[in-house]
């Protein structure tokens, strides 16, 4: 998405080359004063609309390939939260929170890992089968045959192909979710998140879900990086609280698009 940033000694100022770039229907995200410089971030109608097109996540696809739950994977690097994520999605309302949740794990290099996965399912009630090679699968899916949804926890492997790393994402295949989230920081580089998004583009993944906004102060470039990684998104997660800190997703990053310091929103660059 394009976002210009106009700098002037006044507000007014800023605005009137706002106008005179961007027209009367620019849109200001973000205006903060920075010695004795104004600067106003704004972009146009246009852009905001398609910023929200891309990331609006069609609704979400049922069962397929003849089995009685779908299949939602979580992929993504080391450090990404997705363990916990996971567990705000089985339990929170946001979610599939009040359904029959099972869980596959497909960490079986890290025992913290696991333990932490059995510890979830133990406290929530939900089914939990940890497979390490393609021949568990069918029998895993027979078992979890009395869910709803099946969410697929990963694990989190540094961009370095090895044999520990294809055997995981032969099961991914076998296993045919539905779709598959990209879990990756709020925080991340550019330049580091569009890596990892190439570097996981042959698991296909659908979504992108964000997490760890919290740590990014203001919540600024949330939503740029969003649209770097160029993924529909269904959830943002925020926070260590489960299953409380998960939220929809479009509302959220259109407010830290316009975040500054604290909220903002988005106005129109009326003359004053």
């Amino acid at each position: 998405m394009r976002i210009d940033t106009f700098r002037a000694d006044k507000g007014r100022h800023a605005l009137d080359e706002v106008r005179a770039v961007l027209g009367d229907e620019a849109v200001v995200l973000r205006t903060r004063k920075v010695g004795r410089e104004v600067r106003v971030q704004a972009t146009t109608t246009d852009e905001l609309e398609a910023f929200q097109r891309r990331l609006r996540p069609a609704p979400l696809v049922g069962p397929r390939f003849g089995r009685p739950f779908r299949i939602i994977a979580l992929v993504g690097p080391t450090g990404s939260g997705k363990t916990t994520t996971l567990a705000k999605l089985a339990l929170g309302e946001q979610a599939f929170g009040g359904r029959n949740v099972g869980v596959i794990s497909l960490d079986t290099y890290r025992i913290g890992a696991v333990e932490q996965i059995q510890t979830y399912a133990d406290l929530a009630d939900f089914p939990l089968e940890v497979l390490s090679d393609v021949v568990e699968v069918p029998g895993a899916l027979k078992r979890l045959k009395g869910c709803d949804t099946v969410i697929v926890d990963t694990p989190g492997r540094g961009p370095r192909e090895s044999e520990d790393e294809m055997a995981w994402r032969r099961i991914l295949k076998l296993l045919r979710p539905e779709e598959v989230h990209l879990v990756l920081p709020a925080g991340l580089r550019p330049d580091v998140a569009a890596g990892l998004r190439q570097f996981y583009a042959p698991l296909a993944p659908s979504h992108l879900l964000m997490t760890k906004l919290d740590e990014v102060p203001y919540e600024e470039g949330v939503a740029e990086l969003a649209d770097l990684v160029g993924l529909p998104t269904r959830w943002v997660s925020d926070g260590q609280d489960v299953p409380g800190d998960l939220h929809e997703a479009g509302t959220r990053l259109l407010r830290s698009l316009s975040h500054d310091r604290g909220p903002w929103l988005p106005a129109r660059a009326h003359a004053s």
